[in-house]
């Protein structure tokens, strides 16, 4: 198997799989189909063989998926068959907020430390971390093997806060700054802009008013 050639959109229904497995999981289901999960998600039975057969063959003709098994194999995949830990740095209200947001944890991603350069805000408990100068940062990654980091700081500082996390040891970020970082072909970035998304849905309910464009 080889990771670049399956598509993106690919890894993102993975995971709501994923999610809906468990609660089937929960439910003490034994077996489901691809029917089901389809139904359950809102894509095609056959939208959901095609991704999961990029990975191996899991379920039993005529008789489907062991929801046990197939939850599993996805985790794996997914890299979650294990804890993740993660640093943060903005201690505003959107770090304040991602703190706080139990999906984390529930998926298996501990934030281990939180950072800030505001010295009104360090020393300050979010939860049981204490935040901490961005100095600090580095110590901590090597500490707790940290790989993942979480930026949600100001556009204007965003690309120097990510420098220091690269240099650190970090390999991945989720960006929450609203501007783009550049950082080398190794790390993996992901742009979380909530603006866009709201100016995604104005554009589509626009578009489903006939006399807007006339």
């Amino acid at each position: 198997m080889k990771a670049f050639k399956i598509p993106e959109a690919t890894i993102v229904r993975l995971s709501v799989y994923s999610r809906f497995l468990e609660l089937a999981e929960k439910r003490g289901i034994i077996t489901i189909s691809s029917g089901e999960i389809a139904e359950g998600v809102g894509v095609s039975p056959a939208q959901v063989r095609k991704d999961l057969a990029y990975f191996g063959e899991f379920g039993t003709r005529g008789v489907g998926y062991n929801v046990k098994d197939l939850l599993r194999h996805t985790m794996k995949i997914l890299g979650l068959s294990h804890d993740w830990s993660v640093v943060l740095v903005g201690a505003g209200n959107l770090g304040s907020a991602l703190v706080s947001y139990r999906g984390f944890r529930e998926r298996g991603f501990t934030i281990v430390g939180v950072f800030d350069n505001d010295l009104t805000k360090i020393g300050k408990k979010l939860l049981d971390l204490e935040v901490l100068a961005i100095d600090a940062m580095p110590r901590i990654i090597a500490e707790k093997n940290v790989r993942i980091g979480i930026l949600a700081v100001p556009a204007k500082v965003a690309q120097e806060v990510a420098d220091t996390m690269v240099k650190a040891g970090i390999r991945a970020i989720l960006n929450f700054a609203p501007k783009a970082i550049v950082v080398p072909d190794e790390v993996e970035v992901r742009n979380i802009d909530l603006s866009v998304k709201l100016e995604i849905l104005t554009f589509n309910l626009c578009m489903q008013d006939t006399d807007f464009f006339r």
